[in-house]
């Protein structure tokens, strides 16, 4: 039990800087974001089992040789109002520390949900009573503001795409076709629900530097997924021209904050995926224009399995290491 608690936390650690790192520098994810958003979810959830799961077996070494057994053995034990005799302070502090980090993650994220889906109502009563229907265009609706924002707000029967006066000024038809497209593909591929998670990640644990990283990684790999969808049914050059315009119109002169749905209504709300900075802002769009124009050969289908086998074991490894001894 000690030997697996401590391989635990050493995936932990490295799940939690070292291997989050290099992936957030490199450059593969922008060539294929479908896989690269699956291993961020992999690494995610194979990094809390990993230290959830290495405090609790730790914990549990007096209860019994493995997992499922030691758990058997603490509970009819807690009920019973006695512990082992070789039971020391270390252990039962980092059982405490597993129950109340699990308890913890799963509070915050059932919170941030909660607080995602209040904001949503609150942002579509604002929308009634701020824009206007655009006939044209069921189900989209105008602002009257200057800065080009455009964004999809998903929703129950349908979702309810925002355009505003700035963009419609700024843009061609077939340009606005584009962004539409784009928008609503957040929508269709429900990009909310995995913005509410790492939003979750990163609140839960703002000192972890990592869980920010992930959350900016993946918000930049949604957008890079919506692209792909877009050019599916519009131009991939209206598209990258339409990206290249709104970001020049949003950037101001003084290098200030661009001006995005952040300075029109609520930006958190869950459908608004607002960059962290206006140098993430830039780089968002670079990185979208870049791969828009770029006309290199698409990922090897190689490199796209290397990927999500490798997502598949980190979440495989640690389940086996916590269930593994009592499988034998």
């Amino acid at each position: 039990m000690l030997a697996v608690a401590a391989s635990l936390a050493l995936l932990a650690f490295a799940l939690a800087w070292p291997v989050p790192v290099v992936l957030a520098g490199a450059r593969w994810p922008r060539r294929m974001p479908g896989a690269a958003l699956v291993l961020w979810q992999a690494i995610a959830l194979a990094g809390g089992l990993s230290m959830i799961g290495s405090l609790l077996v730790f914990g549990l070494i007096p209860f019994g040789d493995d997992l499922p057994h030691a758990a058997g053995a603490f509970t009819t034990d807690l009920f019973a109002g006695r512990l082992p005799h070789d039971a020391d302070f270390f252990e039962m502090f980092a059982l405490a520390g597993a129950v109340l980090l699990g308890v913890h993650l799963l509070l915050n994220l059932v919170r941030t949900s909660w607080r995602a889906e209040r904001q949503r109502r609150h942002h579509v009563h604002l929308l009634q009573l701020l824009s206007d229907p655009m006939p044209e265009r069921p189900g989209t609706r105008v602002i009257d503001h200057a800065a080009p924002v455009a964004y999809c707000l998903p929703g129950a029967p349908r979702a309810t795409t925002v355009l505003s006066a700035g963009l419609l000024e700024l843009l061609s038809d077939d340009e606005l076709a584009a962004v539409v497209a784009h928008e609503r593909a957040h929508v269709t591929q429900h990009h909310h629900v995995l913005l509410v998670a790492f939003s979750a990640w990163r609140s839960a644990l703002p000192w972890f530097p990592i869980a920010t990283r992930a959350h900016e990684a993946v918000g930049l790999l949604i957008e890079l997924l919506a692209d792909d969808q877009a050019r599916r049914t519009v131009s991939q050059r209206n598209l990258s021209r339409a990206v290249a315009l709104v970001a020049l119109a949003g950037a101001p002169a003084d290098g200030g904050a661009p001006v995005t749905a952040k300075g029109v209504l609520a930006p958190t709300v869950t459908g608004v995926n607002v960059p962290a900075s206006p140098a993430s802002a830039g780089e968002w769009a670079d990185a979208r224009v870049a791969r828009l124009t770029d006309v290199a050969a698409p990922a090897a289908p190689a490199l796209r399995f290397t990927v999500l086998a490798g997502a598949l074991a980190l979440v495989v490894l640690p389940t086996l290491m916590l269930l593994g001894p009592a499988l034998r």
